[in-house]
Formats: C-alpha cells, structure tokens, sequence
C-alpha cells in the first residue's frame, strides 16, 4: 500500500474515531443531567441502601451544644426597682451525640423514629466550668407568682407563706450543672407530694434536665422512595397531624422536616422549614446567599425578621399571642404555663426597649444570627449554628412579698446556639461521591466533544492539503510546457535565413 494510500486510511480513522467521540460528548452532554440527577436522588432518600441512610440514622457530624448564661449583677436592687444589669458568662460546651432508635419504614411511604440525645461536657471547648455559680432569677418563685396574679388574695398569701416556710427567694445561686440538669428544689418536692402528675418531672428540677438521654418525641417522616418531591417531610409527630398550642389554625400546623435533612435540588426561591419540639412549633428560613463550604457550593438560610414578630408587626404571628413586644415569643403554652419567651440572643431582631431595659445586653448580627448552610443538590447541612435565647417575665406582684417592687421586665436567662459542621472522612466521602464525581462527569463530556471536533477535522486538512499539492502540481507542469515551447521556437529562428535588416538590427546589438 503506498504513502498517499495510508495516509487516506490514516485520515479515515481520525474521522470516525472523532465522529463516535463527538456523538458520546453529545449524548453524554444530554444523559449526564439525568444520570446525576438519579444519583442524587437514590442516595438521599431515606433507605437503607441510599449512601445518605446512615448518615440520617447516627449524625456523624460533630454537634456541639454551647450555653451562655446571663449572671445577675444586682438581684437586691432589681427587688427595689431598679433596672437589671446583668453579664454573659460562658460558653459552657457539651458534645451533643444523636442516634435514631425504633426505625419502623410504614406503608405509606414514610418511617416512623425516636431520636435520642445526650450531652458531655467539654471543659476545653468551655469558657469555664460546671461548677461555677450563676445568679439567675427562680423560675419556681417568679413564674409562679407572675401565673398567680389574677388569683384570690387568699392564695396568694398561701403561696407567700409556702415560700418563706421552704426558704424560697426570687433569686437563686446555682452551679452551672445544677441549672442544666437538675438540682433538689423543696416547692417540686411539695407540689409532687400533693398535686402529683402537675409537673412533668419528678425530683431535680432543671433548665435541660429533660433533654438529656431522652427522645424529642415520634417523627413519622416521608422516605421519598416513591415520591420524592415529599421526602423528608413531616407526616406526624406523637401521631398528630397538628399541635394544639396555639390560637389559630396556621400556627398549630406542623410543617417541613424534623430539622437535619431537606429535600433536593434547590433553588434560592427555596425556603427551609422544620418542626421543633422544643419551641413546640414550626419555623422557615429563608435564602440569604451562595456560599462555598470546603470546595462544596452552598446556600445560606437565615432567620427572616418576622420570625418572633407579634401579631401587630406580622398577622399570620397572632396565634402566638397574647404577646409583648415583637420580636419574643410567648411559650407558656407548652412550658407549663410559666412566663418564658423564646427569641434571638440578646434581643436581636426584637424591639430595642428590650434589650435596653435590660444592662449588659449587646445585639449584634454576626454573634447572635442563626444560619444553616445547605448544599443545594442534595439538601443535606454542611455547616449550622442555631441561636436560641430563653427569658423569664417578672414583675411584682401585689400579695406574694417575694417580688418585691420588681418592675415588669423580661429578663434574660440564658442563650445557647446548636453548631455543627461536616468535617473528616464523611466530609471527603461526601465531596468525592457528590460533588468531585459529578463534575468530572460533567467536564468529560465537553472534553469528548471537542476531543472529536479536532479529530473530524483532521481529514479535512488532509484533503485540503492533498487539493493543494495536485493544483501546484499542474500549475508547475503547464509553466514548463510553455517554457519548452519558447526555447525550441527560438533555436528554430536561428537556423533559418534572416533578411537583410534583421542581421544588420542584431549587429548593431
């Protein structure tokens, strides 16, 4: 076989070997979308063989649980009036383990859990330890008295007496351990003697006492197995479809997720909502930006203004009144009727005659905020921190001498934020799988195809350059003919005769 044929096969070769490639970078250009797309939504439903299952079964993200009390500077004057001045102290960090227990997949397309909580202090993490003392108003004599208000003067002295006889007050010196989890109160002990069954606890009385190595109730949860525009979403909890805290229909529903996972593919007109049992109600967040979180694209979802907004500021928020000012909410429905509200730290988006009635608070956005960051194709959190401030209202009350003159204020126990970040192996794993996967995917198909617009265009050159090479050919073949042509009509004029002119025109040359 010559040059001329080789180099045609040659050619040839090039051309369907870059014809197959451009037709792959061209299917996979439009099978590729569909194909990460399936992906993702096989591993994020919750089944047992979805690459996201154990992740939703035990967190392996680190959770950290950080709590910063509000030390009461002047608990004598606040008696006699005066306005309360406290100080921050902490944080005070336990390492927050969470499992899911009881996992029953039902019917319907959804599964039944009970996730269980515990926490373990981390003195290194901490701004101190369990051991120091904090002043803090006592929920026991002030709440109740605030609940006793409108009652007879009658039981009003009643309860004055009670509380002189076990050596309550209005406030309260606590180690940081007694508060969280529980410490012997005398009133607990004397109400679950003779009222038995009126507090839901029995014993030591504590802020979080009931929180650790317990449930937060039954979640009933859609899988998206078979439809997956409901996964994760909640069907009910504690069997209900609804809670009955509230006074309107809007705010007892219980809407979005239970608070971990979200559904996939969003987008930033998305929005994140999620039932928490411990506000007893639902809350959405709302889109802030794009973020990138270790080499992984995210969506920041803050807290809009209207979160805590009273009825007045934001109608849809009446049902959680009778309120105060915009910017707390009243929880005494579901904490045993006690005065407590719950809100941003420091009175952040709340009215300012909050945190000025109140020394040593300092809202700021950047501290106080919470934020969950989210990576928007498959609706898993890289990084949250959730900010959650608890209050206490109080004020005198004529009949229980324990109050004092206190003017009515809300003041601040204490704030905590739940922060938690992927990190380690589930954070590679994660990347590897969803992310880098996907993207070189998505890269090879354009380097397919413009791996086969090069090689279709091999063979054209080639027969190009091949069209060149005959036409020069031709072209030099032609000259040399006219040039032969020439010389042999001028060797022929010399041999013939010249006339007499001519030889005497070329002498004189």
């Amino acid at each position: 076989m010559g040059s001329r044929a080789k180099a045609r096969w040659a050619a040839a070769a090039f051309g369907v070997t870059g014809l197959l490639c451009a037709v792959m970078g061209v299917v996979m250009i439009v099978m590729v979308p569909s194909i990460i797309k399936e992906q993702v939504l096989k591993n994020v439903r919750i089944d047992p063989s979805s690459l996201s299952f154990n992740m939703w079964k035990e967190l392996p993200i680190p959770f950290y649980f950080s709590v910063y009390f509000f030390d009461v500077l002047n608990p004598n004057e606040i008696l006699k009036g005066e306005k309360p001045q406290v100080q921050e102290r902490g944080p005070y960090v336990y390492r927050e383990f969470r499992h899911k227990s009881n996992i029953t997949f039902n019917d319907n397309d959804t599964v039944s859990f009970l996730e269980y909580r515990s926490f373990h202090f981390q003195p290194d993490k901490s701004g101190g330890l369990e051991s120091d003392y904090i002043v803090i108003p006592n929920i026991m004599v002030l709440g109740a008295s605030v609940m006793m208000e409108n009652k007879p003067t009658s039981l009003k002295l009643i309860m004055t007496l009670a509380f002189s006889t076990l050596g309550e007050r209005a406030f309260m010196n606590r180690t940081v351990g007694e508060i969280m989890w529980g410490y012997e109160d005398p009133l607990v002990n004397l109400i679950n003697k003779y009222f038995p069954g009126m507090f839901p606890f029995k014993g030591k009385f504590g802020l979080f006492a009931e929180l650790n190595n317990s449930n937060s109730g039954l979640f009933t949860v859609f899988t998206g197995i078979k439809n997956i525009s409901r996964i994760h979403l909640v069907d009910k909890w504690n069997g209900l479809s609804k809670v009955n805290y509230w006074h309107s229909d809007q705010c007892n529903m219980i809407n979005g997720t239970s608070g971990q996972m979200w559904a996939p593919f969003m987008t930033p007109e998305s929005s994140l909502e999620f039932y928490s049992p411990e506000a007893c109600r639902s809350m959405k967040l709302i889109y802030k930006d794009s973020r990138v979180f270790e080499g992984i694209p995210t969506y920041r979802f803050v807290a809009p203004k209207t979160l805590f907004a009273n009825g007045t500021v934001y109608p849809p928020n009446e049902g959680f009144c009778p309120c105060l000012q915009s910017g707390i909410q009243n929880v005494s429905t579901c904490s045993l009727n006690a005065p407590l509200f719950l809100s941003h730290p420091h009175f952040y988006n709340a009215d300012p005659v909050l945190a000025e009635a109140v020394l040593g608070l300092h809202p700021n956005q950047e501290e106080h905020s919470l934020f969950l960051d989210l990576h928007p194709v498959t609706g898993i959190p890289m990084n949250c921190s959730v900010k959650l401030q608890l209050s206490l209202y109080i004020k005198a009350i004529r009949g229980i001498g324990q109050t004092g003159k206190i003017e009515p204020v809300v003041l601040p126990l204490l704030w905590f934020a739940e922060s938690g970040t992927m990190e380690g192996e589930t954070l590679q794993t994660f990347y590897t799988q969803l992310v880098l996967m996907p993207k070189i995917l998505s890269y090879a198909q354009y380097v397919l195809l413009a791996l086969g617009c090069v090689l279709l265009l091999i063979p054209v050159v080639h027969q190009l350059r091949s069209q060149e090479k005959c036409y020069l050919f031709w072209s030099s073949s032609k000259k040399g003919s006219k040039d032969k042509e020439a010389v042999q009509a001028y060797s022929e004029s010399l041999m013939t005769s010249a006339s007499k002119g001519t030889v005497l025109q070329e002498a004189r040359l």
